[in-house]
């Protein structure tokens, strides 16, 4: 059993002893601090944060805990139930709020739940603001509001169609295109919230959607991450309803994944690729993505005349990148699609939306669009470490091994070779360090990374 406090949330597994786990008290102590931060940042007589949650089968329990917390610090909610992470996102300017929390363990498993928590603009807090929420959980250093003054709760449970409608006002949503193209598309919706929102959006795009898995009991019916080895049944139901393709998204819907016409995965590195050469073939412009996302986003970038430039991992530096190079379309290589157009935030809708679009305009099977990308092969292994072991030394010996070789180092170590590259990098969170390799076949790739685990066994005498 597990909790971890990080900068970017909380988040553990329900149950077990307080500050080991996530318990209701940790819930509890960590919206205060939360809802204490917010009050801290201006000086207004009403303060407002959005909430929702994913169908996870704690998320009622923590959300009731949640709300009310902030009700007690004297903040108005707004309750949007069960919905998606980029769906809450959006709703927090919509509703003019002050913040908004999602709860969610994203494609953790369903003993796992979280409070991610978002700014003013919808977007995930900086590295500060979330050392701060850490700092006041950890000094108690919270003040509730008096009887007369406590918040009130108001429940809103329209925004997933709020959302959609966002959706289908973007300019280069082709909605006319996909309806004629006369779609039918399997939906595993790992029996969350996105199996409420992705038929819904298909739907009102004209697509028969197949449902499977869509029933939003927070039961997953397999490991809620979206990869090849946990998708069986979408591959079979695909091949059995003859369908033109299959989507899959975690539990939040902020990854999206697709599968072809033959029950093969896309890749979920390439859901990025695809919406980014629509995007790019009608608004060129500059692309981001995270340093351990797949190449072929350089390639298609270049390709449309712009510029591709990687940024740390993780979704705020990702944002920030993308704010700083003004740029068009980005996200990371796990499925994330971050269109600034609707919002900075990873978004399956819109990329279900993009992707439609793309593949209605160019008439052409799932197989066939994406055999018209370059070929990448990723590997992503690790290493267990001794605990206390100078993980930042073995980085840096690392990085003058390969001085020679053009290196990047904002985030660990990546080094670029010619037609291939390797990030190393240290988890935040346990004694690892991760090691994310791509190359022209999955062979070159795998052997690449054993390469490099080899080589920082031999350093730390492991």
């Amino acid at each position: 059993m597990t909790l971890i406090k990080s900068i970017s949330g909380i988040r553990g597994t329900i149950g077990g002893k307080v500050e080991e786990n996530l318990t209701p008290i940790d819930a509890v102590k960590f919206a205060a601090a939360y809802g204490t931060w917010l009050k801290q940042q201006r000086n207004k007589e009403n303060y407002r944060v959005v909430v929702g949650r994913d169908a996870r089968i704690s998320g009622e329990m923590i959300q009731n805990l949640v709300m009310n917390t902030l009700v007690g610090l004297g903040i108005h909610v707004i309750d949007v139930d069960l919905s998606t992470t980029p769906t809450v996102e959006v709703a927090v300017p919509m509703e003019h709020a002050d913040g908004g929390i999602i709860l969610t363990a994203s494609h953790n498993p369903k003993q796992w739940n979280a409070l991610k928590l978002l700014n003013a603009k919808g977007e995930f807090l900086n590295g500060a603001e979330g050392q701060k929420i850490l700092e006041i959980a950890e000094s108690n250093d919270m003040n509730f509001a008096e009887v007369d003054d406590l918040g009130k709760i108001t429940k809103n449970t329209a925004y997933i169609d709020l959302h959609i409608e966002e959706v289908l006002k973007l300019p280069l949503v082709n909605a006319k295109a996909i309806e004629n193209a006369n779609f039918k598309v399997v939906v595993d919706g790992v029996n969350s919230t996105g199996g409420i929102a992705i038929p819904l959006l298909l739907e009102r795009l004209g697509v028969h959607p197949v449902k499977l898995y869509c029933d939003p009991t927070g039961h997953f019916p397999h490991n809620p991450e979206p990869l090849k080895e946990h998708l069986g049944d979408l591959a079979a139901a695909v091949v059995k309803e003859r369908a033109d393709f299959g989507i899959v998204v975690d539990p939040d819907v902020d990854r999206l994944a697709f599968m072809d016409e033959n029950g093969d995965m896309f890749g979920e590195e390439y859901t990025l690729v695809a919406c980014a050469d629509y995007v790019l073939s009608k608004n060129p412009g500059n692309t981001v993505s995270n340093m351990s996302s797949t190449r072929a986003l350089r390639d298609v970038t270049e390709k449309h005349g712009g510029m591709y430039e990687a940024s740390a991992v993780g979704e705020v530096n990702v944002v920030e990148l993308m704010k700083k190079n003004n740029v068009v379309i980005g996200g990371e290589g796990n499925g994330g699609i971050i269109y600034p157009e609707l919002h900075y935030g990873r978004d399956a809708l819109v990329g279900v939306a993009l992707f439609l679009s793309l593949l209605a305009e160019k008439r052409m099977k799932v197989s066939e669009l994406r055999a018209s990308y370059p070929n990448y092969y990723m590997s992503k292994k690790k290493i267990e470490l001794t605990p206390g072991l100078d993980v930042d030394g073995i980085l840096s010996t690392m990085e003058s091994n390969y001085s020679h070789e053009k290196l990047t180092t904002i985030d660990g170590v990546k080094i670029d070779f010619a037609d291939s590259w390797v990030h190393l990098r240290k988890s935040n969170t346990e004694p690892i360090i991760r090691i994310y390799t791509e190359a022209p076949s999955q062979e070159a790739a795998d052997t690449l990374a054993d390469r490099f685990i080899a080589e920082i066994k031999a350093i730390a005498n492991i």
